[in-house]
């Protein structure tokens, strides 16, 4: 079996990767397509990012991943992280993704500094890639994390950068790209 389309979103914090991703999985779930994976999402006071959301996709079961608020000796900037939050949440998701034979993508949102602080959040996603489903994740720009070193370094992962140009028009650019996946791994 051929290596199977893997899409890396790439762009700075704020840049909009998990908007883009979230209208791409909504866009393939309007086809019929199953996703399953893990999203972030920021949590918000008074309009300021305070922390973040780990949630699984087919659940919708969420944890608080980080906040300013958690005191953890493991931080990210101004956030303490909750490591048990993503080996709670994210693992078992990305684990069922992988395991699902009805999911068709897998998602992952983000491989970012918070989220490899888990070892096994690391050894799921790793999985992904011996694996025969699309995936579409989320990375962190500028990181030089081993993971994202190695993720951009591999073959079968094309690399998309978020930028203001560009915005609106790479969801269906991605829907694209993976429909065209996945027709092909049905007529192989």
């Amino acid at each position: 079996m051929p290596k199977v389309l893997k899409i890396g979103i790439t762009g700075l914090p704020q840049a909009g990767k998990t908007k883009i991703l979230l209208k791409v999985i909504a866009m393939l779930e309007d086809e019929d397509l199953r996703v399953g994976g893990v999203i972030t999402e920021e949590i918000e006071e008074d309009g300021k990012r305070v922390g973040f959301y780990i949630m699984d996709w087919v659940t919708k079961e969420k944890a608080i991943m980080a906040h300013k608020k958690i005191e953890s000796s493991r931080r990210v900037e101004d956030f303490g992280v909750d490591v048990d939050a993503i080996d709670r949440i994210g693992v078992p998701a990305i684990m069922n993704a992988i395991e699902d034979e009805n999911i068709d993508i897998i998602v992952i949102d983000e491989i970012g500094r918070m989220e490899i602080l888990s070892e096994g959040f690391i050894e799921a996603v790793k999985e992904t890639f011996d694996m025969d489903k699309p995936l579409i994740i989320t990375l962190h720009k500028k990181s030089r994390n081993p993971l994202l070193q190695d993720v951009r370094r591999r073959d079968d992962v094309r690399i998309l950068e978020v930028t203001p140009i560009n915005q609106s028009i790479l969801p269906y650019k991605i829907v694209k790209l993976i429909k065209e996946e996945l027709e092909g791994i049905k007529t192989y």
